[in-house]
């Protein structure tokens, strides 16, 4: 049961009125177009004319889903439009959803033949949770079957939070938060707890790797410098011979070696020097050649000797490349992999490490966020016992007028695990007559007592909103003079708030300030109903015909008058 609006709507306008409700292709209706009183409104026709189709157009312009097939037959989509007062309040609520020169605030809805739909607010597109925003502070749907929600705890609790007041939703909100807080710290905390035997596995794992790796100490540097070596080693003879046969080359020990022979032509050329300039170049250029063939044959005599052939040294050579292509064969195939993995290591290491600081801030976490659920648990409780017996007494004396004199009604409250609404469970006893012990609605109230009971919780729970109140046919099982007092209590809503009642019975309908009435007509293929708003005359009639008389019964006709005089 929604007894109140959402949060942005208790800011709007004290009374919201919908001046006027259009359907078109929707069911049964081709065109309807309902023009409604500040007041108390209702909606009468014979059972199967498509009273209900104009509930469910309500519906749908409060974000509710369409139901299958609702597009009329032959057309392309159904359209549903509700006009509302606007007051500054709302136009400043609703802020740039309105167009600055609206007057009216709409709402409308499109229903495609093949089920897609539109929302808009004033003609601008619109998504449904903006839809729902504006739509449920105007509107308070009450349908056919909404009475036996009474039956469910959680829409017991909701009604006795409704009648605590506003802060209630305030600490309610607050509440379903550190809820959500504390179950979010709760999977925290076991994820942490069973990750606490793995993550010793790969601390272990971890700690391994880095020592292999530290232990070896990788360098790119020392890498390149044994591979020289190795290949040095490797070849230690074929570099002798090499180097031996270019120092015979240059200097042989018979003196006919190029450095020799160098020096020789460098001296011949000095002898002729000063002559010709141009000798005396070649002279310089010979003599540079003859200069470094003397260096070169010294580095190549110091290179000859300087190879040693230690076959340790190779070896050496040879391990150590082993354990550097160990650890790239492990951790990547490069040395610059290698020390990347170990630096991923210790991130890790680290992270682990600290899992046992992050495993106390989650059970600390966990304990704050359940200490405020519950302190906010307790602020709950406190508020719903001091109005559980005003609720009851409030409602017993609006059941009394409801035709239920000595009727007892009690707000009994229990405990339950604490949850997002706190950690009360709310149970409604009623004993219909006197003298009979209080048992939970569920077991005991019939559908026209619930119905009752709705409507004096509603009178009572609800009495902060000021959206328009429809009722679908709530006033099911009761008749009588149970009827009259029922279509009394709805005359006193619609006092202080627009009603529109989609009704049966003729003592309700009598106490309309307007009345609709809704007929099929019978030679339309495919079928059609039609709506339309009826004079005093035809309000008479139609309530004779709800008193099921033909259409010339004067005497019924005298009682629908007597009905209409005595509203």
């Amino acid at each position: 049961m929604r007894l109140r609006g959402r949060s942005v709507g208790a800011r709007w306008y004290t009374r919201r009125v919908l001046l006027e409700l259009r359907v078109e292709n929707l069911l049964l209706i081709e065109r309807a177009e309902l023009c409604l009183a500040p007041g108390l409104n209702v909606l009468t026709g014979e059972t199967g004319a498509g009273k209900t189709v104009l509930a469910h157009a309500l519906d749908l312009l409060l974000g509710g889903k369409p139901r299958g097939s609702i597009v009329r037959p032959g057309a392309a989509e159904s359209y549903v439009e509700g006009v509302f007062e606007l007051s500054d309040a709302l136009r400043e609520a609703l802020g740039e959803r309105l167009p600055e020169d609206a007057e009216e605030l709409v709402l409308a809805r499109r229903v495609s033949a093949e089920g897609r739909t539109r929302a808009y607010v004033n003609g601008r597109s619109a998504n449904l949770a903006d839809l729902r925003e504006v739509a449920d502070a105007q509107l308070s749907f009450y349908g056919q079957h909404e009475h036996r929600r009474l039956t469910l705890a959680s829409a017991q609790l909701d009604i006795l939070d409704a009648f605590c007041g506003p802060a209630q939703a305030a600490l309610r909100a607050a509440a379903a938060a550190a809820h959500a807080r504390a179950r979010a710290a709760e999977r925290a905390l076991d994820e942490l707890a069973g990750r606490a035997g793995a993550r010793e596995r790969e601390l272990d794992l971890l700690a391994f790797e880095l020592r292999e790796i530290d232990d070896a100490a990788p360098d790119e540097a020392e890498e390149c410098e044994l591979l020289a070596t190795r290949e040095r080693l490797r070849h230690l003879e074929s570099l002798r011979a090499a180097g031996a046969a270019a120092l015979a080359a240059l200097s042989d020990e018979d003196g006919a070696g190029a450095a020799a022979r160098l020096a020789s032509g460098t001296a011949a050329l000095e002898a002729a020097g000063g002559v010709d300039p141009a000798l005396d170049a070649l002279t310089g250029r010979l003599r540079a050649l003859s200069l470094e063939a003397g260096d070169l044959a010294s580095d190549l005599r110091d290179y000859a000797e300087g190879l040693e052939g230690d076959p340790a040294a190779l070896d050496g050579a040879e391990e150590r490349l082993g354990v550097l292509d160990r650890l790239k064969r492990k951790h990547g195939g490069t040395i610059a992999a290698v020390l990347a993995h170990a630096d991923l290591c210790r991130e890790r290491h680290d992270e682990l490490a600290n899992a046992e600081v992050a495993l106390e801030q989650a059970r600390a976490d966990l304990d704050a966020a359940g200490a405020e659920r519950d302190a906010l648990a307790r602020r709950l409780h406190v508020a719903r016992a001091k109005a559980a017996p005003r609720l009851a007494e409030e409602v017993r004396a609006s059941l009394a007028d409801l035709a239920m004199e000595g009727a007892a009604f009690e707000v009994l409250l229990g405990e339950r695990e604490p949850g997002p609404t706190g950690a009360d469970s709310v149970e409604f006893l009623v004993a219909p007559n006197p003298g009979v012990p209080a048992a939970p609605v569920r077991e005991t109230a019939s559908g026209g007592e619930l119905s009752r009971i709705m409507l004096a919780l509603l009178g009572v729970a609800n009495a902060g909103s000021a959206a328009t109140l429809v009722f679908d046919e709530v006033d099911a099982g009761i008749g009588g003079r149970t009827a009259r007092a029922v279509g009394t209590r709805l005359q006193e809503l619609a006092a202080r708030q627009q009603v529109l009642c989609i009704t049966h019975l003729p003592q309700i309908a009598s106490l309309a300030e307007r009345h609709f009435s809704i007929a099929k007509d019978p030679g339309a293929d495919p079928a059609r109903t039609t709506v339309m708003q009826l004079d005093e005359r035809d309000v008479v009639g139609e309530l004779a015909r709800m008193l099921g008389a033909d259409e010339g019964d004067v005497v019924a006709r005298r009682h629908a008058s007597e009905l209409r005089k005595a509203a």
